[in-house]
């Protein structure tokens, strides 16, 4: 191997923009793609070259491997980033991007192929010694076969879609009457999300923990784990909050949980960062689900409390380098991370889509923003509604919900509706700050957490920011103020849009509780 000069980065928004900055300190040269979509967004203005690869539709431009391929090699890259999402865990991808004579960031092919299905997955798992979940390592042939091994193993049952994530063909069975029309939809949402409609089924464990294991492992015969992230807050499957390191989770605990999923990672042949999930029980007892064989969405809480970057050392790997250290770090401090979307709590987070009016993002001391938007930017329907993350650190985790608080308050994005205020409500939520979560926390919690009105300082808040408001619109309206469409113009006029009013985050969160600003 040689050390990388130029990488293509087969991603956009956040993600994106995270790689080019891995790279620019590691000097290499990036290549950004974008769709028509993203022809504006930061990571296409950052990156050191990019390239238009097609429309909006993932399909015909972000999915497009050959293209792909084909433009690193035309501009003379040398290596492809898949960042996460898209073609990242696409075994044919990143054996073309090598057959291509091009380096791929990230895991060999047959490690993405032999923890791509999660039946397969579960073999491998079994074999190298690591616990799994009760259940079939061979998806169901029928409603039949279902019933008989959930008989076995007793009520409740999940069936999971073995290409499957994101919770998608997934289902919770409670009893004998309800397996062939949740085996039906299973298998039904699973060939619509992946192309792919096999099920198997396991043992479902009530109030369980998501704890996932970070690995590293070099060409060299090196693998270590860098402790555990608590994922357990979340919606309909889908991550909301991730922190590290997780209270359930002690000393001793980690090491067995950390050799569990170097075992595992060994098993696969694995190179690259990745990650390993885990149930872990009331009992202290855990249960491997699946390696996520990509750089994860919530890595920035591990190299906080681990003082590494993650992604150079992807990078790094990719160049042939060997890891420095041979033994699992321990964990420093406490991080906490806060999905921010274009969603809307107080709707069922339906999507929410327009253009940002304004940005104003968090500062100050351990306090971090990783977004793939700015003021300008339009918010769409096209792809995941991930705005940001944003990310802070502290010394305990009580002090680091602190700081969140006060981050998220800070945090104004006017145009959209998002999850800020969602947030807020559960970094204010008593068995939220004792650490009392599962996985079914949330959906629990939910209604209570958007039926409780905002605190007296977010009132006073909100009027104050509505009234202001009022008279920027005002003095918009008058030519005394900024145009309100961001700057931008269409048709090639030069008569001044009619201003746009937006809505600030204060007066929304006031709209969010039921309350009135003057």
């Amino acid at each position: 191997m040689r050390p990388l000069r130029k990488v293509l980065i087969a991603n956009r928004g956040e993600i994106a923009l995270r790689i080019v900055r891995a790279c620019r300190e590691l000097g290499i040269a990036s290549v950004a793609v974008y769709s028509d979509a993203d022809a504006q967004a930061p990571h296409v203005r950052e990156a050191d070259e990019a390239v238009h690869i097609g429309p909006a539709p993932a399909a015909e431009s972000y999915l497009r491997g050959d293209h792909l391929i084909a433009v690193a090699k035309q501009l003379g890259a040398d290596a492809i980033h898949p960042g996460y999402g898209f073609l990242s865990e696409r075994e044919w991808f990143a054996r073309a991007v090598c057959d291509a004579g091009l380096v791929w960031v990230g895991p060999p092919a047959e490690a993405i192929a032999a923890m791509g299905s999660k039946t397969a997955a579960r073999t491998l798992a079994i074999s190298a010694g690591t616990p799994v979940v009760p259940g079939t390592t061979e998806p169901l042939r029928d409603a039949a076969e279902a019933a008989e091994v959930a008989a076995r193993f007793g009520y409740p049952v999940l069936l999971k879609a073995a290409a499957g994530g994101g919770g998608k063909g997934m289902r919770i069975v409670r009893g004998a009457g309800e397996i062939a029309g949740a085996l039906a939809a299973a298998k039904r949402e699973s060939q619509n999300a992946f192309g792919d409609d096999a099920v198997y089924v396991e043992k479902y464990i009530e109030g369980p923990r998501h704890i996932e294991i970070q690995v590293l492992a070099d060409a060299y015969g090196n693998c270590v784990a860098l402790g555990e992230r608590e994922c357990s807050i979340q919606r309909r499957h889908q991550k909301m909050i991730e922190e590290a390191p997780s209270t359930a989770v002690t000393a001793e605990l980690r090491a067995r949980m950390g050799a569990a999923a170097v075992a595992a990672a060994r098993a696969a042949g694995y190179v690259n960062a990745g990650t390993c999930e885990f149930l872990l029980d009331r009992t202290g007892e855990f249960y491997f689900l699946e390696m996520n064989t990509r750089i994860q969405v919530e890595h920035p809480v591990t190299e906080l409390v681990m003082g590494l970057d993650l992604v150079q050392w992807q990078l790094r790997i990719a160049s042939g380098e060997q890891l420095p250290f041979t033994e699992s770090p321990v964990p420093r401090g406490w991080a906490i991370e806060c999905r921010i979307t274009s969603e809307d709590p107080a709707n069922g987070f339906l999507p929410s889509t327009g253009r940002i009016a304004h940005l104003h993002v968090p500062s100050g001391p351990g306090v971090r923003w990783d977004g793939g938007i700015e003021a300008g930017s339009v918010v769409g329907l096209s792809y995941d509604p991930m705005l940001a993350k944003l990310i802070v650190f502290d010394r305990t985790r009580e002090a680091a919900i602190r700081r969140m608080e006060r981050a998220l308050r800070e945090l104004v994005i006017d145009g959209v509706e998002t999850s800020r205020e969602f947030h807020l409500r559960v970094m204010a939520d008593p068995e939220f700050r004792r650490g009392e979560i599962s996985i079914q926390w949330l959906e629990a919690k939910l209604p209570e957490l958007l039926a409780r009105k905002a605190p007296p300082e977010a009132v006073r808040a909100a009027a104050i920011a509505a009234a202001l408001l009022a008279d920027r619109d005002r003095r918009a309206r008058n030519g005394g103020g900024p145009r309100g469409d961001g700057g931008g113009a269409s048709g090639g006029g030069t008569a001044p849009r009619a201003p746009v009013p937006a809505e600030s985050s204060w007066a929304r969160a006031a709209r969010f509780d039921g309350l009135r600003s003057p």
